[in-house]
């Protein structure tokens, strides 16, 4: 009973803050997009570049972070990991000049990654036992959950600041209540850093072996298993599909002449899909096996996305709009619930899941680097919804090579 209830916490903490360290440099660029492009006075280009730093950062911070997971304790990596970022949403907050942001990107890119994604799904793993599908499902759908109410009250806090004369706000006006918004992220993500650190000192001596040394022998051996370069491109395919899901409000905006709060709303509605997605697709994978539901999701987003991207239903806009959201976000989100549980399938050792997650994540976060500039590019050179459906269209492809990646995947592993 005690050893199921700290458990059962320890996964809570690591659900809240799994989510809540992507709050400052991800969900609110998603939530607040046209917000975040009039405060800063950018454009959607410069906005993925400034993924992108983070995402070429990261890549470094994979590899790193991999076998320091598999070699410290995880509640002081991950407390200190979200204490650094709250202290960068802080800075965020004083709306800094844009020549700023890339360096604050730069540094997200470090405390967002070096220190905690690794030691989060080892961590994960290890708390899972048997139940991996149900485990990773139920991680990343309470992420999203955390995310879909976090955010949702942000964007009510975001609309009473601003009032019900949205049209005839100034610029000032709209600045100052989104700093607030931003604060109150931050806070947020320094709260998580406190539970995480008081929560999971009691998973702190399992499976993390102080004594030893950060050996590239271990990596090397990591390195030559093939199912874990074909998972790696699993999670680059579906990763990109979840970038794409930074498009729902400004979508909202262009295609459906949504105002900001109604736009915010509509990336927000997304998230609350983010549970269901990953939790249901999880349970099945525990019976059905985590690649097979991988194919059905890349499946899915091949059909929700490529209809759209080829002017599929012209003649119901509202109707197809909210149906690629709805459709794109099951798949998206589902697959972040998965791409990690077929680790098992992979048979990849216990003792080596920081470093496999590192290797795996150098190539399935690449998404980071190109997503951005490349659906910024599309946007600003087809204004409106020809933009949305070349960035649609584009995400179509990758997904039908995840499909084919997976089959392959399957038949390796076998």
């Amino acid at each position: 009973m005690e050893k199921n209830f700290s458990r059962n916490w320890s996964l809570f903490a690591l659900i809240l803050a799994g989510e809540s360290i992507f709050f400052l440099p991800f969900v609110i660029p998603r939530v607040f997009r046209p917000t975040v492009l009039e405060v800063f006075g950018i454009d959607n280009f410069q906005l993925g570049t400034f993924f992108s730093v983070y995402g070429t950062i990261a890549i470094l911070a994979y590899l790193l972070g991999g076998p320091i997971a598999d070699r410290f304790a995880p509640s002081k990596l991950m407390s200190t990991a979200l204490t650094l970022t709250a202290l960068g949403g802080i800075f965020l907050s004083t709306i800094p000049d844009i020549s700023h942001m890339p360096w604050l990107y730069g540094f997200w890119g470090i405390s967002t990654i070096l220190l905690f994604w690794a030691a989060l799904f080892k961590t994960t793993r290890l708390i899972a036992g048997k139940a991996q599908g149900f485990a990773f499902g139920l991680l990343d759908g309470g992420r999203g959950l955390t995310s879909a109410i976090v955010s949702t009250l942000a964007a009510w806090v975001f609309a009473v600041l601003i009032g019900d004369q949205i049209e005839m706000i100034t610029d000032l006006e709209r600045k100052e209540a989104f700093q607030k918004v931003i604060l109150f992220f931050s806070a947020f993500v320094f709260l998580a850093a406190l539970l995480i650190n008081r929560i999971i000192r009691s998973v702190d001596h399992l499976g993390f072996d102080m004594d030893q040394k950060i050996d590239l022998k271990h990596i090397s051996k990591v390195a030559r298993m093939p199912a874990v370069w074909l998972q790696a491109f699993i999670i680059l395919c579906g990763y990109s599909g979840y970038k794409v899901s930074d498009d729902f409000s400004l979508l909202a905006q262009d295609v459906l002449g949504y105002d900001e709060v109604k736009a915010a709303g509509i990336g927000a509605l997304s998230l609350w899909l983010r549970p269901i997605a990953a939790v249901g697709a999880g349970l099945l994978a525990d019976k059905v096996s985590a690649s097979r539901m991988i194919l059905i999701c890349f499946a899915l987003m091949v059909f929700a996305a490529g209809s759209f991207g080829l002017g599929f239903f012209e003649g119901a806009v509202v109707i197809h709009v909210m149906f690629l959201i709805v459709s794109t976000s099951i798949a998206v989100f589902a697959l972040r619930g998965l791409y990690f549980a077929i680790m098992e399938e992979a048979k990849i050792p216990l003792a080596l899941t920081g470093t496999a997650v590192g290797i795996a994540s150098i190539i399935g976060y690449l998404p980071d680097i190109f997503m951005g500039p490349t659906m910024g590019y599309l946007l600003d050179n087809s204004p409106g919804k020809l933009g949305h459906q070349h960035v649609f269209l584009f995400i179509a492809g990758i997904a039908a090579l995840g499909f084919l990646i997976t089959l392959v995947f399957r038949r390796v592993v076998r």
